[in-house]
């Protein structure tokens, strides 16, 4: 029996030091992942530590006879395995594009930017009110395709009479894609006042929502942009500046985060290479532009599951078990790294309060009871643009304010439509710049 108990300690010991050493040659590939910044599809990393896991056992190996000098190398075969599979792409490395859409047909816009966006047309419904100014839709994201229940929403503005318009930013759903130095705010800035060139139908009013209402709030600020801009709704928007970014603050009443079911559906996250990919680039430890993964590869990856809470924290938390379905998998699209991207620019922008308080395009702030957006990145841009004539801020709602739950849309478009037509407003102002104090007291 001691002998028995002395050879299962044996055992146990070496076991643990080949699961030691498998960890620690998984570590070092991390590690040489991170500070190659996955050159080569991983395989520089994956090479070296193929080539140190190697040396190191055949040095531990080097006083065995026969068959056990091969036992060291047991752990380097199990790790090189493992590793291996974060550097075969599982999935097509050209870009692949979403089907098109069955209800509006996809246009391809080359701007003077040198961007190639996807546009789509909602015309005014017949017999419906003339409305003269056309109205363009900034979608959230950023660089993602716009979602089916957008569309919905946009489809609604046009029965009643507006002529819209929408294209997806550089990169995202239906867009080409653009060298990945060149995604930033400014960026998308420039492209909405070259998409509105493009149009040519004169000034135009402009729905921006979330990731879309910062990159509006930042064309207010650019006198080049707003000449071709009449009215501006700003609805939930992200973080108009590095500033505004950097702040850490209150979110709105609780949204459907933690309780909502898991999303179903296939997640890139489940395959290793991808898990790896966006985990670390997430965590700041590869760059966008990594040579892990090709954006296009990226944007053929990710899915729709990938986003989790995410999804969850555009509703409330009385909605947590009737969330809908917001695109179909034919139709989702989101760009990981330009997102990314686009976001670091913002974070490193300086502040653009002085540019933004000369703005006199009149405007309209939208604020969702159960947001998830830092409050702060709403009301610095209450505080600094003097030409809001409004705030509404929409009870019962989350982030995705047009939602298709119960009469949501129908909320949102009464108050866009008010602010559009100079009626009353359906709601009332709130918060006013004097107000802010203390809505954010309220809110926390």
């Amino acid at each position: 029996m001691p002998k028995l108990l002395i050879r299962l300690a044996r055992f146990t010991g070496r076991l643990g030091l080949a699961l030691s050493a498998v960890v620690g040659l998984v570590g070092l590939f991390l590690a040489l992942l991170v500070l190659t910044d996955g050159a080569g599809s991983g395989l520089v990393a994956w090479l070296t530590t193929v080539g140190v896991g190697a040396a190191v056992a055949i040095w531990r190996g080097r006083r065995r006879a026969g068959p056990r000098k091969l036992v060291p190398l047991l752990p380097v075969v199990i790790a090189v395995a493992l590793t291996a599979s974060v550097c075969i792409p599982s999935v097509p490395t050209d870009r692949r594009f979403p089907t098109a859409l069955p209800f509006v047909a996809t246009q391809q816009w080359s701007l003077a930017t040198g961007s190639r966006v996807a546009v789509y047309h909602y015309p005014p419904a017949p017999g419906s009110p003339h409305r003269t100014t056309p109205l363009v839709y900034l979608h959230g994201g950023p660089v993602r395709s716009i979602s089916v229940l957008d569309h919905r929403f946009l489809q609604l503005l046009a029965r009643q009479g507006y002529d819209v318009y929408a294209y997806e930013q550089a990169g995202g759903g239906r867009s080409e894609l653009l060298p990945m130095d060149q995604y930033n705010i400014s960026r998308s800035v420039r492209d909405l006042g070259a998409f509105i060139d493009r149009l040519d139908k004169g000034r135009v009013d402009v729905l921006g929502f979330s990731a879309g209402g910062g990159v509006l709030a930042r064309a207010l600020a650019e006198p080049d942009v707003t000449a071709r801009v009449h009215k501006a709704i700003i609805a939930e928007p992200g973080p108009m500046d590095g500033p505004t970014a950097r702040i850490t603050g209150q979110q709105g009443r609780p949204s459907a985060r933690g309780i909502a079911p898991a999303p179903s559906g296939p997640r890139s996250t489940n395959v290793p290479r991808y898990a790896v990919a966006f985990g670390l680039m997430r965590l700041g430890l590869l760059s966008p532009d990594t040579g892990l993964i090709g954006q296009a590869e990226g944007d053929n990856a990710f899915k729709a599951a990938d986003l989790g809470s995410d999804t969850a924290s555009a509703y409330c938390a009385q909605d947590a078990d009737r969330i809908p379905t917001e695109d179909t998998a034919e139709n989702f699209s989101f760009s990981s790294a330009p997102s990314l991207q686009i976001q670091q620019t913002i974070r490193d922008s300086s502040s653009i309060a002085a540019q933004l308080g000369r703005s006199d395009i009149p405007a309209m702030l939208m604020i969702a009871e159960c947001s998830s957006q830092i409050r702060q990145w709403a009301t610095t841009i209450l505080a600094n643009d003097p030409a809001i004539e409004r705030t509404q801020y929409m009870p019962g709602v989350g982030h995705h304010m047009w939602n298709g739950l119960d009469d949501n849309d129908e909320r949102a478009y009464a108050v866009v439509n008010a602010f559009l037509q100079s009626e009353p407003a359906p709601l009332p102002n709130y918060p006013t710049r004097s107000e802010i104090p203390a809505f954010l007291h309220d809110q926390s």
